[in-house]
């Protein structure tokens, strides 16, 4: 799983964390938790703001 795969992250997130509510979730948090992902095989430095933005806008979509 890449920074570019924001549907399977939010998905991998949403299965993982069910309890979390993404809406609240700061980025820092929300960062760690995508590189603590099992799936996840990319360069951990990178994932800006706006692909936070987009994996946490999807994990909210993915909640509802």
């Amino acid at each position: 799983m890449k920074w570019t795969d924001i549907t399977a992250i939010a998905e991998a997130l949403y299965d993982k964390y069910p309890d979390v509510d993404p809406a609240t979730i700061r980025f820092t948090d929300l960062h760690n938790k995508i590189i603590d992902l099992e799936e996840f095989d990319d360069d951990k430095s990178r994932g800006g703001e706006k692909v936070l933005e987009a994996v946490q806008q999807a994990w909210i979509d993915e909640a509802q």
